[in-house]
């Protein structure tokens, strides 16, 4: 019992320094972890690493924590990859990349991680046998204890290549013949750590970043940019941010999609939408502020006879299209009993003079005849091309389907069913809303 009082002094000196680190975003070094519910890189944070993993999706590495995706909490990284506490105390990641090399299918795709001295490589969460393995071993001519590592595939570098970064000084390492060449990338700041994305690369520097070429570092256009702008779901952002560039060209995926009866294009991504007139004007707001019933948060949203349907977890919001729009009495209703099928709903969407809205829930799509009563889902056919759909339309064009960043472009609701393969791959930022950087 006589501890008890040194157990509480030490707990309140560990609550204030954790205090401390809050208001200051975590850019500490102390031999304790900084906790998940501290973690939250909306309010700025300096990540130690970043890299896709092999289904494309972006993983943030902040000290012993690791964020999936462009939103959602921290979890401990040891619940991912457990071989990294196993091998070595994990404090944090230093660099991380996933090797692109398609010359070599037994690389290609893996994923690496830099602890100080030592390199982990995986495939598909699993570590492969004989690692880890000092740095000098796998890159000879790479230093140890990095700042940031990327990939950068022969299409983009001319070979296919790996460069890491430490202080101002940049390597690039050919993945073929284990050749390094030194570089000076003199316009671009020195990198925390970086970041290949739809073919662009990023340099992270605080919780900002700056898009650079990957061959000659130079960095064009108006930058550094905030990183919360543009690659995490943030419910507030800054006040004197510019929230239409941010939203248009964001690298989040929208949450839902549609298009009115006028041509109007609604896209929703967390708290925020845009829209896109049928003249090709751009305006954004948050949802409440059109649609406050609903408040955010969308899961999928169609139109249907001068109305948007509104889809949330379980319950159906539905207002007609106006300035401003007119919340229907009576709803919110449950979707059961609205569509005859239960959410969660991935995407919804229905086609010109149509009265059938196709809705997507997991890897089906199913078929509501909204001209008739009771509705009920009909036709439950499998998606093969996509494991997940984050979003969809139907225009005159075709069905555009959201995945990620990325759109594929279906001329009818059957091709896209019965598709083996995917089309060709479209940027929902640029193409959609007309943001080239």
């Amino acid at each position: 019992m006589k501890l008890l009082p040194h157990i509480l002094l030490m707990c309140l000196a560990l609550a204030l320094a954790w205090a401390q680190a809050k208001s200051s975003s975590c850019h500490f070094t102390v031999a304790f972890s900084c906790p998940a519910a501290v973690l939250d890189r909306c309010k700025g944070l300096e990540m130690d690493a970043v890299a896709e993993n092999e289904e494309g999706i972006p993983y943030f590495f902040k000290g012993d924590h690791l964020f999936k995706g462009f939103h959602g909490k921290a979890e401990l990284s040891n619940k991912s990859f457990a071989e990294l506490d196993d091998h070595h105390h994990l404090g944090h990641v230093d660099a991380a990349f996933r090797m692109h090399f398609e010359d070599d299918p037994t690389h290609h795709n893996h994923m690496f991680f830099f602890l100080d001295n030592k390199v982990f490589r995986y495939f598909q969460h699993k570590l492969v046998v004989g690692y880890p393995k000092d740095i000098s071993e796998v890159f000879p001519g790479i230093p140890n204890h990095l700042d940031a590592a990327v990939e950068c595939p022969k299409s983009e570098c001319g070979k296919d290549s790996v460069i890491f970064f430490k202080g101002d000084e940049i390597f690039h390492f050919n993945v073929k013949t284990k050749a390094v060449e030194k570089k000076e990338f003199e316009s671009m700041p020195n990198c925390t750590s970086a970041f290949r994305f739809t073919e662009h690369y990023y340099c992270f520097h605080g919780h900002q970043f700056s898009k650079f070429d990957p061959k000659t570092g130079e960095v064009h256009g108006r930058y550094p940019k905030e990183a919360r702008d543009y690659f995490m779901r943030c419910s507030k952002f800054r006040e004197n941010g510019d929230h239409l560039e941010r939203e248009r060209c964001s690298r989040v995926h929208l949450d839902a999609i549609t298009s009115d009866d006028a041509g109007n294009i609604y896209a929703f991504r967390g708290h925020h939408f845009i829209r896109k007139d049928n003249n090709d004007t751009l305006t954004s707001n948050t949802t409440e502020s059109a649609f406050k019933e609903l408040h955010s948060e969308v899961d999928a949203v169609f139109s249907y006879q001068d109305h948007l349907y509104m889809i949330k977890d379980n319950q159906l919001f539905v207002y007609k299209v106006g300035e401003p729009h007119t919340h229907l009495a009576g709803y919110p209703k449950p979707v059961k009993a609205e569509l005859g099928i239960e959410g969660p709903i991935n995407a919804a969407f229905v086609c010109q003079d149509h009265h059938i809205v196709h809705i997507i829930k997991g890897t089906d799509i199913y078929d509501v005849n909204l001209s008739v009563t009771p509705r009920v889902p009909t036709n439950k056919r499998p998606i093969s091309v996509l494991r997940k759909v984050d979003a969809a339309m139907c225009g005159p064009d075709g069905v555009k389907v959201i995945r990620g960043s990325h759109f594929y472009h279906f001329e009818s609701v059957m091709q896209f069913v019965v598709a083996r393969a995917l089309p060709e791959q479209h940027r929902v930022s640029l193409e959609l809303f007309g943001c080239d950087h």
